[in-house]
């Protein structure tokens, strides 16, 4: 079963999601918080896994991040990370309320640049017992280093051109100026293609602000890896992932401690939206009833 439900971040920001409950439950239940990646919205396969874990007994929340979809935000496409945190510990305390929930047993898991947002909530709220990080990001400084040669969606061919300006970007926003956009994608490339199919009737936008690119250069939720433990970490990776980089993902992974379990899919960053769906979800369910199915 599943409803719309609209909850309120710390600072009064509407977030926009949809709330499964699984049928014939007699007992509160374990709930999992699920969220995207850049600037990607619910519709955009998250409905599949949310079913899949509801299927198997959990309670989901799926949710838009702030400045996109169908939530709040007062500067649309404005993509901060520590927001974006601040709003799935919001989400978590939003689910754990629930009268269908029991707040003791919560499992997070986000993909792509969330599935960074996974790793650093679950090293600093131990509300969190369970974590999936798919695909995730580890270096946002990475990301946008091996990124620029290739990605003609920033308007930069090296990193001083970059830096030079991002620098520009804050100078004109500091002086009122609205906010200048790029797009998260432009066509012919891996990212494009694939929200050009999943995001079609949604409210997804290909576009950010120009900031968001440099707030993603400064973040670095690989670093907080060590500090998930003791929390059970699963990271689900994709061979040939060249967006968040399959090599950091297999170098981050090392640094976590136990419990953890690493997962590698065929195919390439959007795979596991796609034909990898089944095997996606499906390891991440296990993980899940593994260690929130008993009380």
């Amino acid at each position: 079963m599943r409803r719309d439900v609209t909850f309120q971040t710390l600072d009064q920001v509407a977030l926009a999601g949809w709330l499964y409950l699984p049928e014939n439950r007699e007992t509160s239940v374990p709930g999992i918080v699920l969220s995207h990646g850049f600037g990607a919205v619910k519709e955009m396969a998250l409905d599949t896994y949310a079913q899949a874990f509801c299927d198997a007994g959990f309670a989901c929340l799926v949710y838009d991040h702030r400045n996109t979809g169908a939530s709040g935000g007062t500067v649309r496409g404005e993509l901060n990370p520590w927001e974006q945190i601040a709003d799935t510990r919001d989400a978590i305390t939003y689910l754990a309320g629930r009268p269908e929930v029991d707040p003791d047993r919560i499992g997070l898991w986000g993909t792509s640049y969330a599935g960074g947002h996974a790793i650093v909530v679950a090293a600093i709220d131990r509300r969190v017992r369970c974590v999936v990080a798919l695909v995730p990001t580890i270096s946002g400084y990475e990301n946008t280093v091996r990124s620029l040669p290739t990605d003609s969606s920033i308007p930069a061919n090296d990193i001083d051109e970059f830096v030079a300006l991002m620098a520009e970007e804050r100078r004109l926003r500091t002086q009122g100026a609205s906010p200048r956009y790029i797009p998260i994608s432009t066509e012919g490339s891996e990212s494009f293609n694939w929200s050009k199919v999943a995001g079609k009737g949604t409210s997804y936008v290909n576009a950010v602000t120009m900031l968001s690119r440099d707030l993603r250069m400064g973040y670095e939720p690989g670093d907080y890896l060590p500090r998930v433990s003791p929390t059970p970490l699963l990271m689900v990776i994709a061979k040939e992932d060249t967006k968040c980089m399959s090599d950091i993902q297999l170098a981050a992974y090392s640094l976590a401690h136990e419990p953890k379990r690493l997962v590698i899919i065929p195919g390439g960053h959007y795979d596991p939206y796609t034909i990898e769906i089944n095997r996606s979800s499906s390891a991440a369910r296990d993980w899940f009833l593994e260690h929130l199915a008993e009380a």
